[in-house]
């Protein structure tokens, strides 16, 4: 390893560190459903057309509900509006409810499914206190829906959009059942009653996952809020109970590491959950134990403008939506700092919080949308993003295109080091994640004098014949960030294609900080929109400046800058130190 001039790379640890030790392995994660997983969900599909299973579906319909759970998210009240006029507004397509064919090929999937979940009721809950207005318009759409899918559809009752469908039946049913025509309400009550019964089998044969989730959630809810529904209720809480270890990790971390899914699953959760207490009764304790471990590693991952980052595929989280989750759930604004189970990490001193991701990217079965960004950091110091990656895609009310969020998806969209602009794990043509990182080895360590993380991962050692280490140290007043990024041959690998390879460190500034970079070459004094600076030094390489762009939560671009610190191997190995440190209080 190249020698290290005193004062520019992080500290040796003091021997009376508390010093903790992570190793994640990503084992077979290029590989999706298996072909058996996919043909038994062709089979079931083609099952649930036949006359067997309608004949299964008949039963008994309510004459009512017994309770209706509270929706745990409020509505976006613009789209309900927009709704009340008579547009149904989502991903960026519009459909006139006066002409609406629900069954035009036309209409996008992410819009579908939106549509097909009744999702929408949830945005014209929150654009209505008129009852009556939004009722007229929720009946309309109901009467449309039941007419175009009153029978199987292989899209429309999928799974886990009955499931979700379920709970906003149930827990908007005042907006659907208020009619005084009792045909139509004895339409929607079967219907309902029939969903149930298609999920009683249907959410039983999903893989582990997300969609298992929310069918499970609308099937417990549907159990206790339909009269005679307690054997369905105990199998759905069962599966449950079975699948919240399988989904959330002992850290609080989601399986899929995307902390979108980690906020889709807590409301879910806090959904099915309410429909318990709409009758009287106390909800199940799986609802409140998943939930103790999901917030408070959710809230491990915000920086101090409180937003979470867009990892692995979803878009940043607003303040907002962490802070409704806290105000409902039982432990608060708790927060923990993740680490060995979810691969995430944070670092925190002073006005200055540090995110990691130290894991290696979910396996291809479970993310659509995974990114390879091993390794890479964010950072605030207060309210100011000081560093930050692009962002992500998925959850975002206005779609971007397919080429910005595949290229949100890339290592050079994060803070991390890149080699020869190849993505530390491969994303494939057809948007999978392919080869790259299979393991992540992460020490910690935290003393009087600060913060260390060191990390290693083997996403270029296949291919390239490279190892990449990170090692990090944040001071206990949180005002220096050190950082060292080190290349080194892999014990096994490709040994012929070792050769000096260029590689770039590339830190992706939030948006409002300004960058000037400094005589030598090696550094930059940045300016914080609250005014605070800092001064980013390099040693091994050139820096230089260049245009970025920041996703925020709602989906707007805002142009940034990013310093790039560029440099070759020597030997098929080198080593980068850099360091932030904020000038004057």
């Amino acid at each position: 390893m190249v020698a290290r001039p005193p004062g520019s790379q992080p500290p040796e640890d003091p021997p009376e560190a508390d010093t903790a030790e992570g190793r994640l392995l990503r084992v077979g994660g290029d590989r999706g459903l298996s072909l058996s997983e996919r043909l038994t969900a062709r089979v079931n599909g083609a099952f649930y057309n036949t006359p067997l299973h309608r004949l299964r579906l008949r039963g008994r319909y309510p004459l009512k509900l017994l309770g209706v759970p509270a929706d745990p998210v409020p509505g976006d009240g613009h789209i309900g509006e927009r709704l009340l006029a008579g547009r149904l507004i989502h991903a960026s397509h519009t459909a006139m409810t006066r002409t609406l064919v629900l069954t035009d090929p036309a209409h996008p999937a992410a819009w579908r499914d939106w549509v097909n979940g009744w999702a929408w009721l949830r945005d014209l809950a929150a654009a209505a206190p008129d009852r009556k207005a939004g009722a007229a318009v929720a009946e309309a759409l109901v009467g449309r829906w039941l007419a175009s899918y009153g029978d199987y559809d292989v899209g429309a009752w999928r799974a886990d959009v009955t499931g979700r469908r379920l709970l906003f039946a149930l827990g908007h049913a005042p907006l659907v059942l208020s009619s005084s025509d009792q045909v139509y309400r004895s339409l929607v009550l079967s219907a309902i009653a029939t969903w149930a019964r298609h999920l009683d089998r249907a959410a039983f044969r999903l893989p582990d996952g997300q969609g298992r989730a929310a069918a499970l959630c609308g099937l417990y809810a549907a159990g206790v809020l339909i009269p005679g529904g307690e054997a369905r209720a105990a199998a759905a809480l069962a599966g449950l109970e079975r699948l919240s270890p399988v989904l959330v990790l002992p850290d609080g971390g989601v399986i899929g590491r995307a902390p979108v899914d980690a906020v889709d699953l807590a409301q879910l959760l806090l959904f099915a959950g309410g429909a318990a207490p709409a009758i009287g009764e106390r909800a199940p304790q799986v609802f409140a134990d998943t939930l103790a471990r999901l917030l408070p590693s959710l809230r491990g991952l915000a920086l101090g403008d409180g937003i979470i980052g867009g990892w692995h595929g979803g878009a940043a989280i607003d303040r907002a939506v962490l802070d409704n989750l806290s105000r409902l759930a039982a432990t608060g604004t708790v927060l923990v700092k993740g680490g060995r189970w979810s691969g995430y990490y944070r670092l925190s001193a002073g006005k200055t919080v540090l995110v990691i991701d130290a894991g290696p990217p979910p396996l291809a079965r479970l993310a659509v949308a995974g990114h390879a960004s091993t390794l890479a950091i964010e950072m605030s110091d207060g309210a100011d993003r000081l560093l930050t990656g692009c962002g992500g895609a998925l959850g975002l009310a206005t779609p971007l295109s397919a080429e910005l969020a595949a290229g949100l998806r890339t290592t050079a969209a994060h803070c991390t080091l890149i080699i020869g602009d190849t993505n530390s794990t491969r994303i494939r043509d057809d948007g999978a994640l392919g080869l790259g990182v299979e393991e992540v080895v992460v020490q910690t360590r935290a003393s009087e004098e600060g913060q260390w993380l060191e990390a290693s991962h083997d996403g270029y050692a296949r291919r390239l014949g490279l190892l990449v280490r990170r090692r990090l140290f944040l001071s206990a007043d949180g005002q220096d960030l050190r950082g060292e990024d080190v290349i080194e041959p892999a014990a096994v690998g490709a040994l012929k294609r070792r050769g000096e390879r260029a590689f770039v460190i590339r830190f992706h500034l939030g948006p409002g900080v300004t960058a000037t970079p400094t005589a030598d070459g090696a550094g930059a004094l940045l300016k914080l929109p609250q005014g605070r600076v800092w001064a980013m030094k390099a040693r091994g390489g050139a820096v230089t400046i260049e245009p970025s762009l920041w996703i925020d939560p709602a989906g707007t671009r805002h142009k940034t800058l990013q310093l790039l610190l560029s440099a070759r191997t020597e030997k098929a190995a080198a080593s980068i130190g850099w360091r932030f440190q904020r000038a004057g209080k």
